[in-house]
């Protein structure tokens, strides 16, 4: 039997923050209180929360409060999508973290595009955030058919084969069924991702503040082949640890949800700041 990817509905309450014109729904989960760490997490391109529902079960079954937020234009989130930049972006994830989180400290959470959304709110609000965890995040460049491969994938017009094919070949590794991720896509919220990647200033948030990285890549992930595999450390050490899972490609939140949350919670509760 193939090992399938594990998204599911998400568990929590669904509550409201405003960001500007924006009015951002995110789903909190686990200890309430101020005195649990708590997660953001922030989902990749042109997708949702739904696929951090595992991963985030296991996270607050170790006693973490885990905040989802949808996207602007996704979900009940509504706000601009023209004429945005990640600073908005990554506003909107800091409206929910900081609503929901205590004395117990707040960690920023991305996976892939969601790494560079995670990144400018640490360097936005180093008030806010003693830690910076990135799930599969991508290094300097990539292929271009990896790009083109994503364009694929969430076309509901694509025949099914095709998507499918594509989803492997960005997505997935050998033995993980990609079919859940045929659903799930906004295109709408692609293209205001990518024009947002354009209207960004690089020295505005590439330096990511100043707290400690957590950097988890997946070996099978093409955006991150083993000669950028050091790529963040080389960018930024000493803050950065470093940590590889097997079996897992670009989904891999999804992919490898018990790995990531045993390599996370240790990881996030050693953290100066952080309530133990």
């Amino acid at each position: 039997m193939k090992e399938g990817p594990l998204s599911t509905a998400l568990s929590g309450e669904i509550r409201f923050v405003e960001n500007g014109a924006a009015s951002i729904a995110y789903t909190v989960s686990g200890p309430d209180g101020d005195d649990a760490p708590t997660l953001c997490l922030v989902a990749s391109t042109g997708r949702g929360p739904e696929d951090f529902a595992h991963l985030a079960e296991k996270l607050t079954e170790a006693g973490l409060r885990v905040v989802l937020p949808w996207p602007r234009g996704t979900g009940r989130s509504e706000g601009p999508l023209d004429g945005i930049d990640f600073h908005d972006l990554a506003a909107d994830a800091a409206a929910a973290l900081e609503t929901e989180a205590g004395r117990g400290g707040a960690v920023i959470v991305g996976h892939a595009y969601g790494c560079w959304i995670a990144r400018t709110v640490a360097q936005d609000r180093p008030d806010l955030v003693q830690g910076i965890v990135l799930l599969a995040a991508g290094g300097g460049k990539w292929p271009s058919e990896l790009s083109r491969g994503i364009d694929v994938a969430m076309d509901p017009d694509a025949p099914e084969a095709e998507r499918l094919a594509a989803l492997r070949l960005c997505f997935f590794a050998e033995g993980h069924d990609p079919r859940p991720w045929l659903k799930g896509w906004s295109g709408e919220l692609v293209k205001a991702q990518r024009a947002a990647r354009t209207e960004t200033g690089r020295d505005s948030w590439w330096s990511s503040g100043t707290a400690p990285i957590l950097d988890i890549v997946g070996l099978q992930d093409p955006f991150r082949p083993a000669d950028a595999r050091d790529f963040y450390l080389q960018e930024f050490a000493p803050r950065v640890d470093l940590v590889t899972v097997d079996g897992a490609s670009h989904a891999l939140p999804d992919e490898k949800p018990d790995e990531v949350a045993a390599i996370m919670v240790p990881w996030v509760r050693a953290l100066p700041g952080i309530a133990g």
